[in-house]
């Protein structure tokens, strides 16, 4: 960025602390917005700003009542709803993933995992805690040989992937399914290597215990500061390629690919686990779903809900870690998996589980905010569809209304702070805003977003959201500009 477009920003940001309305920041003959969209790699995107005062007063305002993508400051507005709707969120629970055993005829039982929604549940020799291999453990002690291995995550019904997700995404860690069993945030890890000499094979294989896909290596040695390495794993594929160049003395990389199905996944986890321990597996691993019917829609549903009825006998039972630990990987990582299953156990609160029950029960509470409904459009809980949609004014009006809430406190906890961790640990370094705001990060394909508090320089609290949507692909970001205009507001006030 230019020297002068750095001044023409801060220029706007002092001249927008002057305005009192959302009319007078846009300005008649629009020079405000003018002045802030001055920077040519930028040219095309769509701004939205909104910073006010704790009492509600304007300090900055563009398009303020605009619609926007929110991308990943969804999650705002899901995990204020955990912390208003769930108790004892610092507490485990005794609800965790179960394994049962079921008559299958004449033969062996079938070994059923249910999924309780638990999104820590873990695998591998890295795991300490809800780990499945203690349920194995359970299962090995009581038979010796089983039928069919079948993983249940009827909990929910069979929502994997949001309305508005990429395709693409689907085979990345951020865009994994999403199900009621879930083991290692539902991805497979390979670690890979370059080859001993320019031109030789990269070395790759699977973490150990994630060997359930093939792998197919198609990628080579480049010389010393060279390479290009992807993977890929086209929908409803088993086959993961690894392809392109890593340089020679390169580290070791260890690479996330998503999974199309965690429950059957979870039952080829526990199959595995089982034979190790000397237990004959005489069946297949399967997955056992509920598919989506009207009943999991709050406004076309008849009857009462009704939840399905444990069947066998249930061997063991993990407890569930605290809830609080994905609410701060939600809120500092921007954990997407994670958030999308805190939707669906905020929708078993009033209904089945079903992310229009959970979504139900977030437009509740930004109704309780004073929210005006048509500012906003959510369908998913983490971000990653295009199809949602908030002003600036509906997210700075809910963040106000955090603030009067008992848990107001303990919910911004969960925020990444500037220049010290989550996804804001290498912004806002060194001025005067690190340390000092407490913000939602949000990014898709041409999407920048960040909402949250600020502390000014005089000491006063802001609260503010800002998007750049449509951003050209040629930029790999906007938040330069929203963070020295942020910088530059904070200074002023």
């Amino acid at each position: 960025m230019t020297g002068g477009v750095r001044g023409l920003l801060i220029a706007v940001a002092l001249s927008l602390g002057a305005c009192a309305s959302a009319e007078a920041v846009d300005g008649s003959d629009g020079s405000s917005t003018v002045a802030f969209l001055d920077n040519p790699g930028l040219g095309g995107t769509r701004w939205g700003l909104l910073a006010v005062t704790v009492e509600g007063e304007t300090v900055a305002s563009v398009r303020a009542d605009d619609r926007f993508i929110p991308a990943s400051n969804t999650k705002i507005f899901v995990t204020a709803t955990a912390f208003a709707r769930l108790e004892g969120l610092d507490a485990p629970g005794a609800e965790g993933t179960a394994v049962r055993l079921e008559p299958d005829g004449e033969g062996p039982p079938d070994v059923v995992l249910v999924g309780a929604g638990d999104a820590l549940l873990g695998d591998g020799p890295s795991c300490v805690e809800t780990c499945l291999a203690e349920l194995a453990d359970a299962v090995a002690a009581r038979v010796r040989r089983v039928a069919d291995i079948v993983g249940d995550d009827r909990l929910f019904p069979d929502e994997r992937w949001g309305p508005g997700w990429s395709w693409d995404d689907m085979q990345t860690s951020f865009g994994t399914a999403v199900s009621a069993l879930t083991v290692n945030d539902n991805v497979l890890v390979t670690e890979v290597a370059p080859g001993e000499a320019v031109g030789a094979p990269v070395r790759a294989s699977w973490r150990a215990g994630d060997d359930l896909l093939m792998l197919e290596n198609e990628a080579t040695t480049a010389v010393e500061g060279e390479g290009d390495l992807r993977l890929e794993r086209q929908p409803g594929s088993d086959v993961v390629r690894l392809y392109g160049r890593l340089a020679i003395g390169s580290a070791p990389l260890t690479l996330r690919i998503g999974i199309d199905d965690p429950a059957e996944t979870a039952a080829l986890r526990l199959r595995n686990l089982l034979e190790q321990r000397g237990v004959v597996v005489e069946g297949e691993a399967r997955a056992r779903h509920r598919p989506l019917a009207l009943s999991d829609d709050p406004a076309a549903r008849m009857d009462p809900v009704e939840r399905l009825p444990g069947e066998g006998v249930e061997v063991a039972r993990l407890d569930r870690r605290p809830l609080n630990l994905s609410l701060q990987r939600i809120g500092k990582n921007s954990q997407n998996l994670h958030a999308e299953l805190m939707l669906r156990r905020l929708g078993l609160i009033e209904g089945t589980g079903s992310r229009a029950d959970g979504l139900a029960l977030v437009e509740v509470e930004m109704a309780q905010a004073g929210v005006e409904r048509a500012a906003f459009d959510l369908h998913d809980g983490s971000g990653m569809s295009v199809y949602n949609r908030v002003s600036p004014r509906a997210t700075t009006d809910f963040l106000r209304w955090t603030m009067s809430q008992p848990w107001g406190e303990a919910w911004r906890a969960t925020l990444p702070v500037g220049g010290r961790d989550g996804t804001l640990a290498r912004r806002f370094v060194g001025t005067v805003l690190e340390g000092k705001i407490f913000a939602k990060t949000g990014s898709l394909n041409g999407v920048n977003a960040l909402a949250g508090f600020l502390t000014a320089a005089s000491g006063r609290t802001l609260v503010f959201a800002v998007y750049a949507n449509d951003r050209p692909s040629t930029v790999g970001s906007a938040t330069e500009v929203m963070d020295r205009m942020l910088v530059a507001l904070a200074a002023r006030h």
